[in-house]
């Protein structure tokens, strides 16, 4: 499940929700990105986060569909905010949910590495010294980069 937004959301409430739909699974993995104090040696007042609606919702999707292709996945969610958000709030919430926990590890590490290259957002920085735009980092790169396919099936097995 996809859902991209402006509003908050509660880490909680989206975990029982997805547990309802997965029953009986062995493994479940969450992660949150939240806006950070500091970038480099500058103090955050706010980020911003811009897309490009139903782009964004289309290739969040396709990002969610090879994860499900790879890993023996029950369930997964991907909530992605935009607009601006302070130091502390929530940018991004990642679930996905298994038979067994390797799965559900894998699975969600590739689609938080995916999404920092893959998903179009854009963030613009503001602090006390102006704004500026987040440049894409090599280390972000090279995260996804470990999970391309070369040869042989795309799926793995926990």
């Amino acid at each position: 499940m996809i859902k991209v937004q402006t509003e908050d959301f509660d880490v909680g409430v989206e975990l029982k929700a997805l547990m309802a739909r997965a029953q009986g699974v062995g493994g479940i993995v969450t992660f949150t990105g939240v806006v950070r104090e500091w970038s480099g040696n500058q103090q955050l007042a706010a980020m911003t986060l811009e897309h490009y609606p139903g782009m964004t919702e289309r290739q969040l999707a396709d990002i969610e569909a090879e994860a499900v292709r790879r890993w023996p996945i029950e369930a997964s969610l991907i909530i992605h905010r935009y607009g601006r958000l302070e130091p502390g709030a929530n940018i991004v919430l990642v679930i996905t949910a298994s038979a067994h926990r390797q799965a559900a590890f894998e699975a969600n590490e590739f689609l938080v590495d995916w999404l920092k290259t893959k998903a179009p957002f854009w963030k613009l920085e503001a602090g006390p010294a102006g704004q500026s735009w987040v440049e894409a980092k090599a280390t972000d790169d090279q995260a996804a980069d470990r999970w391309k396919v070369t040869s042989g099936p795309a799926k793995r097995r926990a």
